[in-house]
């Protein structure tokens, strides 16, 4: 089956266009024939092709939760004697967007004898590398499901992970964006209001009074310049991260601080093991397995030290012994690794490292995510005691004044 798009008139005149799954164009005739639809125009196409540009745009990509759940139902279909083209064509109504779309592509293009991994290929923002390897690995030995199952769990463990990640950042991210609106409002409604009861003051004002007053009156003074410098700032450095020096030198910061330099090391581990265990367990070769799982490494400092222990791994046919030398990984991490390589069962063993670590990761996470939180209101607490003491302080001493007067 192809995609087709048309026009047609309804039966009270109205021009109605779309788009229809089908063999031939005449099948598309008959179909809307019996809608009660006058066809004018067929043409075969993509649904990419025919979108305006501003629909492309903001056109919703293929999610995770798309992914795993095409994966499983594939899986399932082909687990129950379903034919790969038949289960294709089942799972294509399932879907809508891009995956839909990707899927009547893919569909048609193994109908023109391509294999299921060289269609998926055409797609790597929706399938990435890791993802079409092991396809063809399955489709070679003759286990496509067995493959799928296993990047059912990989994918799912990989969001899982990167969910737990964001979760522990998005509170402490979210305090201090409350915070630094409080102190925001503060320093442009509430001091300036307060700071002219202190105009007729004879007394200088207590030092945490006048910081306040003066910060209160450079915001106000400069706020759409600051605004701005803001705004400019958030924008050059997305631009320096994103070139290959910033990227990289953020990287290497991320190496230096004691938090994030774990979580860098540990997530760099689980990405390897995971990654070479499934590509090991599916019958990729070492040589190829090794390629993809450097060029997932999220870290490029770590990715290059990887990078270098590929070429010698390649040469030397030992896994263990230079994965040591990248300082990257945990003692225990290689024995463990290293009894997989002596024992024959090194997929296997990659997989178990991975496991360990990623929930050793999830459990960080967790704790970070509880630790932060209170944290970050001892912080805010602190920042507005600041404020009201810097308040308090010149009418006390109004007060006192006012008392010795009498």
């Amino acid at each position: 089956m192809a995609l087709y798009f048309y026009q047609a008139f309804s039966k009270d005149g109205k021009k109605v266009t779309g788009h229809i799954d089908a063999p031939t164009v005449q099948s598309v005739k008959d179909q809307l024939t019996k809608q009660g639809l006058f066809p004018i125009a067929i043409e075969i196409g993509t649904l990419e092709g025919k979108q305006p540009w501003w629909k492309r745009l903001f056109a919703k990509s293929v999610t995770v939760k798309d992914k795993i759940l095409f994966t499983r139902q594939l899986a399932i279909l082909l687990r129950s004697g379903v034919p790969l083209l038949q289960a294709i064509e089942l799972l294509v109504e399932h879907f809508e967007g891009g995956l839909r779309t990707i899927l009547v592509n893919v569909k048609d293009e193994i109908r023109e004898g391509k294999s299921f991994a060289q269609a998926l290929q055409k797609y790597p923002k929706a399938f990435d590398n890791i993802y079409v390897q092991l396809v063809r690995a399955g489709e070679a030995s003759g286990n496509l499901e067995v493959i799928l199952d296993r990047l059912t769990l990989y994918l799912e463990r990989r969001e899982e992970i990167a969910k737990k990640i964001r979760s522990a950042m998005q509170g402490p991210l979210m305090q201090m964006g409350f915070a630094a609106l409080v102190v925001v409002l503060l320093l442009v409604k509430v001091v300036p209001t307060m700071a002219e009861t202190f105009t007729d003051f004879d007394k200088d004002l207590p030092v945490p009074t006048q910081i306040l007053v003066g910060l209160s009156n450079f915001v106000t003074s400069y706020f759409i310049v600051i605004i701005v410098a803001l705004i400019l700032i958030i924008i050059g450095f997305k631009y320096w991260a994103s070139t290959a020096s910033g990227a990289r030198t953020l990287d290497r910061i991320k190496l230096k601080l004691p938090l994030i330099k774990y979580f860098a090391r540990t997530n760099a581990v689980v990405q390897f093991c995971y990654t070479l265990g499934m590509l090991e367990e599916g019958g990729v070769n070492l040589a190829e397995s090794l390629d993809i799982v450097v060029n997932i490494i999220d870290n490029r400092i770590l990715a290059d030290a990887l990078n270098e222990a590929r070429d010698k791994i390649i040469k030397q046919g030992k896994i263990t012994q230079y994965l040591k030398q990248t300082n990257i990984f945990p003692p225990i991490a290689i024995y463990l690794i290293k009894t997989g390589e002596e024992t024959g069962k090194l997929g296997e063993m990659l997989l178990t490292v991975a496991r360990n670590y990623e929930e050793e990761l999830g459990e960080l996470a967790d704790s970070l995510s509880a630790k932060i939180g209170p944290i970050m209101l001892v912080v805010m607490g602190l920042i507005v005691g600041f404020v009201v003491i810097s308040m308090a302080l010149p009418m006390l001493q109004m007060n006192e004044l006012a008392s010795a007067g009498l």
